[in-house]
């Protein structure tokens, strides 16, 4: 069973994400267990992902805007926001968006071209979990959430910039 950083620790990751074929075709959805599927999928499923067995989640591709979900945010166990590649860092934003204007609390994951260098600036954002690709060490990726003590900048972590807590 592959593994994934939540909450600080590391867990068996029970969810499958179904991601579109070569082609674009949308996956074919299980009868059952915990899925993720991409939001075209939810977009075209929904009244079946709602009606079979097993937790939902959806994740967003670096193009596609919260606001598009912001409506079913109670049907899903967890949101996942693809990196499809390092350079591309639209996933910061979408994750901040989801928490400070949306108000989601549930679980925030980062899948796709995630590893140890990106891990802690994306709990700045607001993820609570992490895929860490198959080829990086976890064990290692843990780690680099206590790379730093603290941030002088406000994040999803931290509402209260650094020269304000000194002074109180």
């Amino acid at each position: 069973m592959p593994k994934l950083i939540k909450q600080r620790q590391i867990i068996d990751d029970h969810f499958v994400v179904l991601r579109k074929a070569d082609d674009g075709s949308l996956p074919a959805l299980p009868s059952q267990g915990d899925v993720i599927v991409p939001l075209a999928s939810w977009r075209s499923e929904r009244d079946q992902l709602l009606a079979r067995e097993g937790a939902i989640g959806v994740w967003l591709a670096p193009d596609e805007e919260p606001a598009d979900i912001a409506d079913d945010l109670a049907h899903f166990a967890v949101i996942a926001i693809d990196f499809p590649a390092f350079t591309d860092g639209r996933g910061f934003s979408t994750a901040r968006l989801l928490r400070e204007r949306y108000g989601y609390q549930g679980e925030l994951r980062a899948i796709g071209d995630v590893f140890k260098d990106t891990l802690f600036y994306l709990a700045r954002c607001g993820f609570n979990a992490f895929a860490v690709r198959p080829d990086k060490n976890i064990d290692d990726a843990l780690l680099a959430l206590d790379d730093f003590s603290d941030s002088y900048q406000t994040g999803v972590d931290q509402p209260v910039p650094l020269f304000r807590r000194r002074v109180a």
